[in-house]
């Protein structure tokens, strides 16, 4: 009797016995080709290496207009979009195809990188890497989609200095023309709807926007500065250090200090130890070091110039309050000047929503159709008032 070697191959071929009956390996057969892609597969891929490829110009021309660490994260951005682009044309092998247009929104954010190099295209970047398509798509690697959710807050990252870097003034200006033709076109609709004719409707807007142009500019300007005093009052006096050579180190009144700006006692005590230990050695406590030491709080907000802030604010308030009465400048009818009116106040709400909704990482198309539903309904209410009012005291 033969006893038959079970022991089993290295090689992963199937065996068979010869005619000594010794086994003999048979190879495995070889794995066939890759099924070819179908025509959506290829629609999609060739998309996605088109939308990398612009992504990656997007971040250099970003890249063109910063210096230093913000320049260096741009580009290792576009390196890593340039990456993923070198993925897909691989994917797609012989079937890549002409080059094809990114899509619309793409498109946008590199007019945008290359005309401005601003906040705005940064914004862009953040909601269209907070897009990703591949988290679904089991045709993309987890490795693909993982970067761009890093991008996503790598970009938010920068936005986020953009939108810091803005000063108060930016901010006032595109409130302040929100509210001109929110608060305007509700003044104007509901006079129109007391039944007046154009030349009253036209002096209550002219007498609106005035109005809200300087409150608005007089607001303004008593928040910021009030907003800086503050922050100065919120700030240890730069002069605070030179005490410390006279205090009591027994009585230790510096430990109080510390424990104001909310450190523990134990904390406290240890601090000022260590800022009199320093003195006893004849090194100098500076300014920066009594200032910022230990858990101490302090405000991180930006505070522009209160005449800056105040002055944008009446300039935006007045031009989107004179929206709305640009129909009856001209002579307009109560009736054709509210339509127009609401027809212009209704572009410029979805224009100021819209770049609110950019700063703000949002989708802008939401946020512009939420502003322009809070400008006519502000304007339907007044204008079922003014027709209330009309009725009563006609």
């Amino acid at each position: 009797m033969v006893e038959r070697d079970t022991t089993p191959s290295a090689h992963p071929g199937t065996h068979r016995a010869d005619a000594a009956g010794q086994p003999e390996q048979v190879p495995a057969p070889e794995a066939g080709p890759e099924p070819a892609p179908s025509r959506s597969q290829i629609r999609r891929w060739r998309r996605y290496l088109a939308n990398e490829r612009a992504e990656a110009a997007v971040y250099r021309e970003l890249a063109r207009n910063r210096r230093g660490e913000e320049r260096d994260i741009l580009l290792h951005l576009a390196d890593s979009e340039a990456r993923h682009e070198r993925f897909w044309r691989e994917k797609l092998g012989e079937y890549v195809g002409m080059p094809r247009r990114p899509d619309l929104r793409t498109r946008f954010m590199g007019l945008l990188a290359k005309r401005f190099g601003s906040v705005f295209a940064l914004a862009l970047m953040q909601t269209a890497e907070a897009r990703n398509p591949y988290v679904h798509d089991d045709d993309a690697p987890e490795q693909i989609a993982a970067d761009e959710r890093i991008h996503a807050e790598v970009v938010r990252g920068l936005a986020t200095r953009g939108r810091e870097k803005m000063s108060g003034s930016f901010r006032a200006a595109v409130f302040g023309a929100n509210d001109g033709l929110v608060s305007n076109l509700a003044l104007v609709i509901g006079v129109m709807g007391s039944g007046v004719s154009s030349s009253y409707i036209l002096l209550a807007g002219v007498s609106g926007l005035l109005a809200g142009a300087l409150s608005m500019a007089a607001g303004e300007y008593v928040s910021v500065k009030s907003q800086g005093e503050l922050l100065e009052a919120s700030t240890p006096h730069p002069k605070a250090h030179t005490l410390l050579p006279q205090l009591d180190v027994d009585a230790n009144e510096l430990a109080l200090v510390y424990r104001a700006r909310g450190m523990s006692l134990e904390e406290a005590e240890a601090k000022a130890e260590e800022e009199f230990t320093r003195l006893g050695l004849g090194q100098a406590s500076g300014s920066d070091h009594w200032g910022t030491g230990g858990t101490e709080r302090r405000p991180n907000e930006v505070v522009g110039s209160g005449l800056a802030a105040g002055a944008s604010s009446f300039l935006f308030f007045a031009t989107g309050a004179l929206i709305p009465i640009i129909p009856f400048l001209f002579g307009a009818s109560p009736a054709a000047g509210a339509v127009v009116a609401l027809v212009l106040v209704s572009v410029a709400l979805m224009f100021t929503g819209g770049i609110v909704g950019v700063l703000s990482g949002k989708p802008p198309l939401s946020r512009a159709l939420r502003q322009l539903a809070i400008g006519l309904g502000a304007a339907g209410i007044t204008y079922l008032l003014g027709l209330a009012f009309g009725q009563v005291l006609g």
